[in-house]
């Protein structure tokens, strides 16, 4: 992904297929299995919270998208004419078959097979059960939702906290409020909270049930599939002493996605 210290380093995936496509010119074998390079860019900015660019070569969203007209005709005649890189060689598979809320297990496990995944059979439950949830609120279910929730199942902590439910009330001309619920040892727990908008306010009610005050560093937020429906993920980074703690959240409701992203913060910090 290009990620360094300060200005960032070589991106790996760039000189590893610039030697793969280009052999016949450098003479060069890197042994690397470039089927995983997605998936690898996808886990790194997982463990890091460091999203990959849209623009970004080889691994960003755009890098094998067409939207010129001409672009696209000769891609359909020849992928070669724009595409030097087909998008299997570095483990981005394009599938004709939709998922959605009619879909059962099977159409699933087949789905992640396809996408090179094999995963506990615990994993496999939980995120079958987020699929369906997510199946109702979108009419498509995309390879990339599939991946972003393995990647949200594989990595979870112990849950001391969960959301339960969340109300928020805002406008131009009212204050923002939030009351948030969650669930701690089979405990609700509520509160209520004002703040400059309606994540404010949310993040400010979870505050008060866990009677801690965190500072946020950093709030990101990116649109993991296209469409009004689109699965949104974000990203948060809290302080707590010197220590950054990174929580994501993903949820077709940005607010949603924000408050369940500072939640996994916060069971982190206090592990």
């Amino acid at each position: 992904n290009g990620i360094g210290e300060r200005a960032g380093n070589a991106a790996l995936e760039e000189i590893v297929m610039a030697i793969k496509t280009r052999a016949d010119i450098y003479g060069g074998e890197t042994g690397i299995d470039t089927r995983q390079i997605y998936r690898t860019s996808k886990l790194l900015s997982t463990v890091t919270g460091v999203p990959v660019p849209p623009n970004k070569a080889i691994v960003g969203a755009n890098a094998f998208a067409h939207e010129s007209g001409i672009h696209q005709h000769g891609v359909i005649n020849n992928r070669l004419t724009y595409e030097i890189i087909s998008p299997e060689t570095v483990g981005i598979y394009q599938n004709r078959m939709v998922l959605g809320k009619h879909s059962g297990r099977h159409a699933f496990e087949e789905r992640l097979d396809q996408l090179g995944y094999r995963i506990p059979e615990a994993v496999l439950d939980q995120s079958f059960e987020k699929f369906k949830v997510l199946a109702d609120r979108k009419k498509v279910v995309t390879d990339r939702d599939i991946e972003a929730l393995i990647s949200s199942n594989r990595y979870q902590i112990p849950e001391t906290y969960t959301l339960d439910s969340f109300v928020v009330n805002s406008g131009t001309v009212i204050s923002a409020t939030a009351v948030v619920k969650l669930i701690k040892d089979g405990e609700s727990k509520e509160h209520v909270a004002r703040g400059e908008g309606p994540i404010d306010a949310a993040f400010k009610a979870i505050d008060r049930i866990v009677k801690q005050n965190f500072l946020l560093k950093n709030y990101s937020i990116q649109s993991v599939t296209e469409g009004e429906d689109a699965l949104g993920e974000v990203v948060v980074k809290i302080l707590k002493e010197d220590e950054t703690i990174i929580g994501r959240g993903l949820s077709t409701d940005i607010i949603e996605a924000s408050i369940k992203a500072y939640i996994n913060a916060i069971n982190k910090a206090i592990l």
